[in-house]
């Protein structure tokens, strides 16, 4: 473990469970991100792990870029739990615990587990087109909330997205969605009719 010179600074999230936890550097490679939601999947994290043993109020560990996310249950106070949390992941990376061991899949974004649909024909050039509407002004957006949107499917009009992070049952995000995602979509592909949020 290699120690570095770490600050932390707090940002609030749109989503009122959720917290931002900024550092100096980078922690994940660019356009990449691991979401925990539970202590039975840290095995690869062992930042995310000690964040779950240290705080029964942790309910979601979320990595990207240079910050971590952390959605608490909502019987917790930011106020009296957010200068703990810091004071912790400060110390923590400063030791040098990696966000995550070097492991191939780690850095890989998660693929929703549900059932893919497949590409129709002809479809193949909007996708791509959504794809780069995404990547190029959404996903910016997003990630400065603390959150991260990722393509699912396009069929038929119906485009599906992961929504991941603070975005993750966040009282905004719907609102995100149709009044921002969805009408930038639409007015940029016309075949785009709608957009749906999955969850992971």
């Amino acid at each position: 473990m290699e120690s570095k010179a770490t600050n932390i600074y707090i940002e609030s999230t749109p989503n009122p469970n959720t917290m931002k936890f900024v550092a100096n550097y980078m922690l994940v490679q660019q356009d990449f991100f691991h979401d925990f939601t539970s202590y039975t999947q840290t095995s690869g994290s062992p930042l995310a792990k000690l964040l779950f043993e240290k705080f029964s109020w942790v309910k979601e560990v979320f990595f990207s870029s240079n910050y971590i996310t952390l959605t608490k249950k909502e019987d917790t106070d930011w106020m009296e739990v957010q200068g703990a949390a810091r004071e912790f992941i400060t110390k923590a990376l400063t030791k040098g615990i990696e966000v995550g061991e070097m492991v191939p899949d780690f850095h890989e974004t998660k693929e929703p587990e549900f059932d893919e649909v497949p590409v129709n024909v002809g479809d193949e050039e909007i996708v791509a087109k959504i794809k780069g509407v995404l990547d190029e002004y959404i996903k910016p957006a997003v990630e400065q909330d603390g959150g991260a949107i990722s393509f699912h499917s396009f069929n038929k009009g119906l485009v599906k997205v992961l929504l991941q992070g603070s975005c993750s049952g966040c009282p905004s995000s719907t609102i995100t969605l149709k009044a921002g995602i969805e009408t930038l979509l639409k007015r940029a592909i016309p075949a785009v009719e709608t957009v749906e949020a999955l969850e992971a």
